[in-house]
């Protein structure tokens, strides 16, 4: 497999992760904070079940968007390159105009 070929696999990866509404309002709550949210706090918040938050940050952090840290037993989340983030998400949304 050529660069090329890497390329658009990661970009599918990318774009793969964007395409669900849960991951995209998880990101939407992460990015309007000054700081990385715990995935408890993310799951109350949408009001869905730990496991189902956990996964979908594994397939946003599987995508290069997100950094998960451990903080004691908890798990946080924070979005790797925000401005970046917020850039491609407008051009997407006016896609969807």
């Amino acid at each position: 497999m050529n660069g090329e070929e890497n390329g658009l696999r990661d970009l599918a990866r990318v774009l793969s992760a964007l395409g669900n509404i849960t991951r995209l309002r998880i990101l939407k709550l992460v990015s309007e904070t000054d700081r990385p949210l715990h995935i408890k706090a993310l799951s109350r918040a949408l009001k869905v079940r730990y496991s189902a938050v956990y996964r979908h940050v594994v397939t946003l952090k599987k995508a290069g968007i997100v950094t998960v840290h451990e903080v004691g037993r908890s798990r946080v989340v924070a979005i790797r390159r925000k401005r970046e983030l917020d850039d491609l998400l407008k051009i997407v949304e006016s896609f969807a105009r």
